[in-house]
């Protein structure tokens, strides 16, 4: 068994937040006509933290969330277990959509959600902000936003959270 290392704490994770937030904000002159989604289940306390930063620093954005699980291609290859509800309760059409995640590896919850997000409208453009990108792509997805890269194996196992991020 592998001991549990964190690599960012609380104030890293805030820092971090902070940054993607001016990006965002940056990338997107301002926040008019951006949405933020965060994708069940860890990218939905990421995008709260994104809103309640971007919001301080310029103006409220509307905030999201996704269930992307019913959208995956690798059904049949792992368990699926829906149980978190979509909650979109503005209009997509025409926004801006930053997707949000906690940690992006394979990219295919990302290609899930875009799925489940094309069926709640037509976003103008959608973004992706993740706070860790661990690497290890299997399709083509980058993300606009990154809290920090962090090189893993395959075979380690990467948490984030609001009090911080660690490897096992």
């Amino acid at each position: 068994m592998v001991a549990a290392k964190q690599v960012l704490g609380p104030d890293d994770v805030r820092r971090a937040v902070t940054r993607m937030a001016h990006e965002i904000i940056e990338r997107n002159r301002g926040v008019d006509g951006v949405v933020l989604v965060g994708i069940q289940h860890g990218g939905v306390w990421l995008a709260a933290s994104l809103a309640e930063e971007i919001a301080r620093i310029d103006t409220p954005v509307p905030v999201g969330s996704l269930d992307a699980s019913l959208y995956r291609d690798d059904i049949g290859l792992r368990p699926v277990a829906p149980g978190a509800v979509s909650d979109l309760s503005f209009d997509v059409d025409g926004v801006t959509a930053v997707l949000v995640d906690d940690v992006l590896f394979t990219g295919r919850t990302v290609r899930a959600a875009l799925d489940a997000l094309a069926d709640y409208g037509r976003p103008r453009a959608v973004q992706l902000a993740v706070l860790v990108d661990r690497g290890h792509r299997e399709l083509p997805i980058r993300p606009d936003f990154v809290g920090k890269n962090l090189p893993t194996s395959t075979g380690e196992d990467v948490s984030a959270t609001a009090e911080g991020v660690v490897i096992s």
